[in-house]
């Protein structure tokens, strides 16, 4: 009865062990607006959604846009485009969805319009 009860209580605590290391190697999200971009610097300065807090967000050779033809490298220069086509336009800057590690940007998303969202449920 007592070797069952370790047994157990070490099965316990190894699981949840195992569950904060998983959930730390996950990536981040961040939701909001890019405002700039810093093409010398490859940074994009992100506008957070619901705190208005700036971050900045490095971008790197392995960091992947998701667009219409699937995910391709990140290309800053056109990046800086749409946001300033977006600011002519009247808006903050281009809504997005990033996955990063540290800072350290891995996956840009465009955020999906309520309506588009919509067709694709």
């Amino acid at each position: 009865m007592q070797n069952r009860r370790k047994f157990f209580t070490v099965l316990t605590v190894s699981l949840v062990a195992l569950g904060f290391v998983a959930g730390s190697a996950l990536a981040e999200e961040l939701l909001g607006v890019i405002t700039k971009v810093d093409l010398e610097k490859k940074t994009l300065t992100v506008v957070e959604k619901g705190t208005d807090k700036e971050v900045s967000v490095k971008v790197n050779d392995d960091t992947v846009s998701v667009g219409k033809n699937g995910e391709v490298k990140t290309d800053l220069a056109k990046v800086s485009k749409q946001v300033a086509n977006a600011i002519e336009k009247g808006r903050k800057g281009v809504n997005v969805k990033i996955e990063h590690k540290d800072g350290v940007a891995s996956k840009i998303t465009p955020a999906q319009k309520k309506k588009e969202a919509e067709k694709t449920q």
